[in-house]
């Protein structure tokens, strides 16, 4: 479909809540039509993770990808998409990888629902690993940019350079497994972001109750000194190492987004709150919707900064709850 749209709105991370999607996406004037949700002058532009999690997976993809297939949204590659399709991917003959994406408890435990929900429709499961497959990892137009965790401006050069686009190949899929490679490195910056070590070799117990000894940073933040001038949510750093100063090398592995670049829109991150952005520019739409949080979106017409009047979300502990 060709139509030239007034706005968009864009939609954080659903993680299979397809009550919720559907009671946000009315609360944006989007109407089910010939079967198919849509708007008659804005477009909805997902950023990925649809899957895992939630309890209605396979539903919520099928509404997404309905409105894809008509026209009447856009959707970029999420971390959980990019992880489910390595699950299922065999490795190739003499690669010693049985799967691009090993089988351990830990990759089991964030699969499982997906896993459970498709386990008994193999037709839904082959048609959206393609889908998939073939989704953009990053959209960029003039007024904004989407990616799911970070805009990486040498990775997405190098990627487009590559591959001739901004879809995943098959190849770039299997080199995309080998930890190290270019092809590894440019999937985890653009869809799990940017991190920092722990000094002194420490590690820390997060929420999700996994020891870490690395910590998610921010991209945008302006001439940092200390860890906690860029470490970002969900997991707070003990206070000894927040106020450790970023070292040298610490500052070579930091990415900036500078103020001047265009709106930037990503998921990923489980923030908190009252929705708001990040930065003049950048503004993330994940409000762990699959954990009671919100299922968060941002209405995006002709301005050139974050307004914090355009954020729409569905408060899923009190108004899915109150449905209930």
């Amino acid at each position: 479909m060709q139509q030239q749209w007034q706005g968009f709105d864009l939609i954080g991370d659903v993680h299979g809540c397809a009550n919720t999607l559907i009671l946000l996406l009315e609360k944006l004037g989007y109407s089910k039509r010939n079967g198919v949700f849509s708007h008659p002058s804005r477009q909805a532009i997902f950023l990925g993770d649809i899957v895992d999690r939630g309890p209605r997976i396979r539903e919520a993809l099928h509404i997404v990808r309905d409105m894809v297939d008509a026209g009447y949204a856009q959707i970029v590659m999420g971390n959980h998409e990019f992880n489910y399709l390595s699950y299922t991917t065999p490795g190739r003959p003499g690669s010693g990888m049985p799967y691009l994406r090993e089988h351990n408890r830990r990759h089991l435990r964030i699969l499982n629902e997906t896993l459970e929900q498709f386990a008994n429709h193999p037709e839904d499961k082959r048609d959206f690993l393609n889908w998939i497959q073939e989704m953009p990892l990053f959209l960029e137009q003039d007024q904004f940019r989407v990616v799911h965790a970070c805009w990486s401006q040498e990775h997405i050069d190098h990627f487009l350079q590559t591959t001739g686009g901004s879809r995943i190949s098959e190849d770039y899929l299997h080199q995309s497994a080998i930890v190290g490679s270019y092809e590894w490195e440019t999937m985890d910056r653009l869809l799990r972001g940017t991190h920092l070590k722990l000094p002194n070799g420490e590690e820390m117990v997060s929420k999700d109750g996994f020891r870490r000894r690395f910590f998610r940073t921010k991209f945008w933040s302006c001439d940092p000194q200390y860890y906690i001038d860029v470490v970002f949510q969900p997991d707070p750093l003990p206070e000894h190492v927040a106020r450790t100063p970023l070292s040298k090398a610490d500052r070579a592995d930091l990415i900036h987004y500078s103020p001047e670049e265009a709106l930037l829109f990503i998921g990923h991150y489980w923030c908190e709150g009252k929705p708001q952005a990040l930065a003049d520019n950048v503004a993330c739409l994940d409000y762990s919707a699959v954990k009671y949080g919100k299922l968060v979106a941002y209405r995006l017409d002709d301005e050139t900064s974050i307004d914090p009047d355009k954020f729409v979300w569905v408060d899923v502990r009190k108004e899915i709850a109150d449905q209930v």
